[in-house]
């Protein structure tokens, strides 16, 4: 949990950095990968989310421009240069406009009462997430996935490990 504004800018751009290199790693080509037919594209995912960024700061209290036109997804290097973008635009945010008793105060976040603190641990959680999920999709569109929290299949290969550990 984050008690002041540093604790948090220093997990998010933690997180930022290992988000930027998956985007950086999607192609034009991939971002129509879908699991099933009815479901979210790679491209559709990784722009929601990129694009969730200034309308979650906003929702609670943080004045950060909007995307316009985030209706239909670019091309993948935009989507990646907006989430550059984004992601400086949000620490900065923070940065000027909360303090760290900002992070204590309480307000109402989908239905719950949480500490901004709380909120804006779900922000980089929802990131997370569909990080996941877009690994998981660039795999099945055949891309070389970049390490995470640690090798991926071909961060193992380059270290000369043919089956990881378990």
């Amino acid at each position: 949990m984050y008690s002041t504004v540093s604790d948090f800018i220093t997990e998010w751009k933690h997180e930022a950095a290992l988000t930027q290199r998956i985007l950086d790693s999607l192609t034009d080509e991939s971002l129509q990968q879908q699991v099933y037919p009815e479901g979210r594209t790679l491209g559709r995912i990784a722009w929601h989310f990129v694009t969730n960024i200034p309308e979650y700061l906003t929702e609670f209290g943080l004045v950060i421009e909007p995307i316009p036109n985030s209706a239909e997804v670019p091309a993948a290097k935009q989507i990646a240069e907006t989430f550059k973008l984004l992601s400086y635009d949000a620490a900065k945010a923070v940065e000027e406009q909360w303090t760290d008793e900002t992070f204590t105060q309480v307000q109402n976040a989908f239905g719950r009462q949480e500490s901004n603190a709380t909120i804006f641990m779900g922000l980089i959680k929802h990131i997370v997430h569909h990080r996941g999920q877009v690994t998981v999709l660039m795999r099945q569109a055949g891309l070389n996935i970049p390490a995470v929290y640690g090798p991926s299949k071909e961060g193992w290969i380059q270290m000369g490990v043919e089956h990881p550990p378990l």
